[in-house]
């Protein structure tokens, strides 16, 4: 398959942008390539295309699985090769990957965390003001996930019209009160 330079730009972008997310960047790649073409491809197209070895685009594929990225399309009769598509839906693709980052990074962490505050209860090596900071971003982790919690199933539109909103819900959640 021959990409487009502007689609190549897009997918080496991309893969930048996922080593700095904490993404391999091949696997950031394969999943640029997959939402930018409108077809099912192969492992073999795909490491054809990106220039990939066989084994990394098998892995690669496995965990964008695992994340639900990406999805083997319907069998072609007649064919053992398997053909694998992308997410298509930004909003989805946000949510997805925001919901697999908190089960894979923010839950554990928040689980350690309430350990600690209970532990840090009777710790007499900890200073006072250690305990009151411990519990600062234990506070503040659960009111973020709690947050994401109310927003996480609102439609698109929504939150699209939130976003666009910006500093104005700031304003007028100021007008509602005085801040803490």
């Amino acid at each position: 398959m021959q990409l487009s330079p502007t689609m190549e730009k897009y997918i080496a972008h991309w893969g930048e942008m996922g080593t700095k997310w904490g993404v391999n960047r091949s696997v950031a790649q394969i999943h640029a390539l997959l939402f930018l073409v409108n077809q099912p491809l192969t492992a073999e197209e795909i490491s054809e295309t990106l220039s990939l070895v066989r084994s990394n685009v098998s892995n690669s594929l496995k965990e964008l699985q695992s994340w639900g990225l990406v999805k083997k399309d319907l069998p072609i009769l007649g064919e053992r090769r398997d053909y694998f598509i992308a997410l298509q839906d930004v909003w989805e693709i946000f949510r997805v990957i925001t919901e697999e980052r908190k089960k894979r990074e923010l839950d554990p962490t928040l689980t350690v965390l309430r350990q600690c505050a209970i532990e840090a209860e009777t710790d007499t090596a900890i200073e006072a003001a250690t305990r009151v900071k411990m519990d600062q971003v234990l506070e503040f982790l659960e009111v973020l996930l709690h947050g994401y919690d109310d927003f996480k199933n609102l439609p698109p539109s929504v939150l699209l019209k939130l976003l666009k909103m910006g500093g104005k819900i700031g304003q007028l959640a100021s007008m509602f009160g005085k801040e803490e």
